[in-house]
């Protein structure tokens, strides 16, 4: 696959080995990375774990936590985790449930066994009984995938193995960032079935990718493997087989350390002015008066930081105090 920029850290891929392992200090979950494949893993070290169980006693989504990263797992595999009403209900509790919690600074989205989602539970469609769900959901901030109509105020990123597809896609789009699987597949497989996108996306592809890039996907339905999506800008890293939960995992540790409110409304600006925005002056004041929320709590107190030596010649270690050599 010449021509792509893979990620540097290899993760393992003895699971069953390392799987009951002890739990290594979350501040080192890189070097535990190396050696343990998250492909199926129940975060045995995690501080908390919640599920949200289906009608049939099922845990349709698992929920745990890892220091401030909040990890949320679909767990259909029988179905590749399509997402049936129920699922989609649980959904977007659970990231009403990220949302709230002050504890938090991030998620990673993945879907268990090794595949993210395959898009909604077609049976669920060809049953009939689908119907009433999607009247309900038009103006609600519950989208038939879940959380789709729903801005958290906090980064999510999603963890790309096996296929994001049709409306796994659209959940993929949803999250700020995506990290994939150098074997996954990504694609709007629903057009085969003539199920729409109602899920954002024909609103947030066009945005990430533009719109001819776009409309190639959505009128054709074809796959999109690693290179082309990384190429496109479709998802922001590639990783080993297996290692994608891993990567996102890390990934969200290290923008945690940023200062988080500032790194809240420059991200909520980004939103604005590529959603909501009537001009660019409109986008600009938004910016500009988001950001001043943050100037007294976060940024006085960086700049200081800076003039004692954090942070200098462009170290991203914000603990070490950097003498001039």
């Amino acid at each position: 696959m010449a021509g792509v920029t893979f990620m540097p850290l290899a993760l393992g891929r003895n699971v069953m080995k390392n799987l009951h392992a002890p739990p290594p200090v979350l501040s080192n979950v890189g070097a535990f990375s190396r050696r343990c494949s998250f492909k199926d893993f129940s975060i045995p070290w995690a501080s908390s774990h919640r599920t949200y169980s289906s009608h049939n006693g099922r845990n349709c989504i698992i929920q745990s936590q890892v220091g401030s990263i909040q990890m949320i797992a679909i767990n259909r595999p029988h179905k590749r985790n399509a997402v049936d009403p129920e699922t989609a209900k649980y959904l977007h509790e659970a990231m009403q449930d990220f949302e709230a919690d002050e504890n938090t600074s991030a998620a990673v989205l993945y879907g268990k066994d090794g595949v993210f989602c395959a898009g909604f539970d077609l049976s669920a469609l060809a049953s009939g009984g689908y119907q009433e769900s999607l009247v309900s959901t038009a103006d609600d901030v519950q989208g038939p995938m879940g959380p789709t109509r729903f801005l958290c105020s906090k980064p999510v990123i999603a963890a790309i193995e096996g296929y994001a597809v049709a409306g796994g896609l659209e959940l993929a789009l949803w999250c700020d960032l995506r990290v994939m699987d150098e074997t996954a597949i990504l694609g709007v497989f629903c057009r085969r079935f003539g199920v729409p996108l109602v899920d954002g996306g024909t609103v947030r592809l066009p945005k990430l990718i533009g719109l001819s890039r776009a409309l190639d996907l959505i009128l054709t339905g074809r796959e999109v493997r690693a290179k082309e999506a990384l190429e496109i800008g479709l998802v922001n890293r590639v990783c080993d087989t297996g290692s994608a939960v891993g990567r996102a995992l890390l990934l969200a540790q290290e923008i945690s350390k940023f200062p988080s409110e500032c790194m809240r409304a420059d991200r909520m600006s980004a939103y604005y002015s590529s959603f909501d925005a009537s001009s660019i002056q409109d986008a600009i004041r938004y910016e500009y008066e988001n950001g001043l929320k943050v100037i007294e709590k976060e940024s006085i107190p960086g700049a200081k930081n800076f003039v004692s030596g954090i942070g200098r010649h462009g170290s991203f270690n914000l603990h070490k105090t950097h003498t001039k050599s």
